[in-house]
């Protein structure tokens, strides 16, 4: 069988070019071939979801076990009726806020819709894809499109129209070359089938954006373990060993910096990497494939695919990954490492725990630090980091001069005014700004935990979020409180009048900004600083109990 290519990554095309193609290319589909298709998640390999023969050719292509069920593609959720029976409010709602989009939901099915595409389920998985040359396509077919990854069963699944040629040239009618994939892992499934909502498969939408519309989420068991023998899975990806490259892989969890240790010490002179970019320089000799930064888990669900399929043309006799913690992006990366891995995990031990807690002033952060510090935790204030390295780093100074300008005086000393009439005002300049401080503290703050360690660590920093030191905690805290007592203890505190109080307040983030950005928030309405000290400790034993019991599962749980 010739492999048809249709090159539509290129929008500049004539519009009449573009037309052709797209046409030509739902042809294959609505006459039962199957096409390779781009999506913003990963390459899917398509076929007419209501034609059963045209179905069974999915699986043989890929050597996909039958049991293992199919999701359609549909154009938007006015198609869900056609394939979907009892469809429950949330399942518009969720459809309204995150399609086109990687979110695939588990819902019952409609007769049309035959055993060959649900593997004899009684439900179907529908989503609508992120990519307008895929959803033109659909719409030109006029037919839900079942595709599952464009990869050979098994096989980490293709971000590329060359990936998916290198597994499928000569087994297919055709492939969409739309360009690269944006999000590079599947899409999130969520089983709306079930009270409360079940997630199956993590994906390119992460749990916690999920639960903020629709409340707390089971995850099922699948996600970090094998299903039992016998086991029917309800979606793509929950039964059998995917996403393998030809050299067993091993996952080490835990802290990056750890787990980079870890793997040094299990490395053999045959053994390859996959690692985040910081220790890249630690693996001298053996093959390497960087992940991304340890905090940016939007590159990593890029490249997660790559850097295992990479492997394949070289001679490593077996692969070592590190594995990013579970919130955000991070889960799905980690679940498709561990299933390329068989499972096979090595857990470091990870018992310390870095809290990052800001609000406003007024609010009571400091008797929540001091809560900490009852606990026998280390407070590092990150505004005295700053402070210290303005003082003390001449590379860092150098990198704000290079930004904003003569902003020191002839000393040396910032002219806090002269950066602050800078920035303050002009959001690209303060997210600059804000930039450099991350590249610059956040090292400096790693050293201090090395050198001071610590079971307990509490981050102070009021621009904690802005200057995405989020990412390097556990957990981020938000304490808030009501207006009109943040008010009085400013008064009471500096000596101020109300209405200098009120305009400080009035110059900070507002507390919804806080508790759309911060993992948690710490309401602040006690009589005293000291019933707050005492509630927040009692806080805060709780939060980290759990924080390090999901920390002793590898982050799973």
């Amino acid at each position: 069988m010739q492999t048809l290519l249709f090159d539509l990554k290129d929008t500049k095309r004539p519009p009449k070019e573009i037309d052709d193609l797209i046409q030509a290319a739902a042809r294959v589909l609505r006459e039962g071939g199957l096409l390779g298709i781009p999506t913003e998640t990963v390459y899917g390999l398509g076929a007419n979801g209501l034609n059963p023969e045209a179905v069974r050719k999915i699986f043989a292509a890929k050597g996909r076990p039958q049991d293992n069920p199919l999701i359609l593609h549909v154009p938007g959720p006015q198609w869900l009726t056609r394939y979907c029976r009892e469809v429950p409010p949330i399942a518009y709602e969720l459809a309204r806020r995150f399609w086109p989009g990687p979110l695939t939901m588990i819902l019952k099915r409609n007769p049309i819709v035959p055993d060959e595409t649900t593997a004899g389920l009684d439900t179907v998985g529908v989503r609508c894809p992120n990519h307008p040359v895929t959803l033109n396509i659909i719409r030109e077919a006029g037919i839900p499109v079942a595709a599952p990854s464009a990869n050979l069963s098994g096989r980490p699944s293709c971000t590329t129209a060359e990936d998916v040629l290198e597994d499928m040239d000569g087994k297919i009618d055709g492939v969409v070359d739309g360009g690269p994939c944006a999000v590079g892992v599947e899409s999130t499934i969520l089983d709306l089938t079930v009270t409360p909502p079940r997630l199956l498969r993590p994906g390119g939408l992460p749990l916690e954006e999920l639960e903020n519309i629709v409340g707390h989420i089971d995850v099922d068991q699948a996600v970090t373990s094998p299903l039992k023998k016998g086991e029917q899975p309800k979606a793509p990806g929950m039964k059998y060993r995917h996403y393998a490259p030809k050299a067993p892989v091993t996952v080490v969890t835990g802290a990056p910096r750890k787990t980079a240790q870890e793997i040094l010490h299990l490395l053999k002179p045959t053994s390859g990497v996959i690692c985040f970019d910081e220790f890249e320089g630690l693996f001298t000799g053996h093959e390497v494939h960087p992940l991304g930064p340890s905090t940016d888990k939007a590159i990593q669900a890029q490249r997660v695919f790559d850097a295992l399929r990479t492997f394949d043309g070289s001679p490593v006799s077996e692969i070592f990954a590190q594995c990013p913690d579970r919130r955000g992006l991070g889960l799905a990366v980690g679940n498709r490492l561990k299933k390329a891995a068989g499972f096979q995990v090595v857990d470091v031990d990870d018992e310390n725990v870095l809290i990052g807690i800001t609000g406003g002033t007024g609010a009571g952060k400091s008797c929540a630090l001091r809560a900490i510090a009852s606990l026998g935790g280390k407070v590092l204030d990150c505004d005295q980091v700053y402070r210290e390295l303005l003082r003390d780093d001449e590379s860092f100074r150098n990198a704000i001069a290079a930004a904003f300008g003569s902003v020191f005086l002839p000393d040396g000393e910032l002219n806090s005014r002269k950066l602050g009439q800078e920035v303050f005002g002009n959001t690209a300049k303060l997210a600059k700004l804000d930039a450099i401080v991350f590249r610059f503290v956040r090292p400096e703050l790693n050293r201090r935990m090395e050198t001071e360690p610590s079971r307990l660590y509490a981050l102070d920093a009021i621009n904690l979020i802005e200057a995405d030191l989020d990412q390097i905690c556990d957990r981020t805290v938000a304490v808030t409180a009501p207006v009109e007592l943040r008010v009085r203890r400013i008064m009471a505190r500096d000596g101020i009048d109300e209405q200098y109080a009120r305009m400080r307040i009035s110059a900070q983030k507002p507390d919804d900004f806080y508790r759309e950005k911060c993992d948690c928030v710490l309401e602040n309405s006690a009589d005293s600083p000291e019933a707050f000290q005492q509630e927040a400790r009692n806080y805060f034993e709780k939060l980290i109990d759990k924080i390090k019991e999901e920390k002793q599962h590898g982050g799973d749980e």
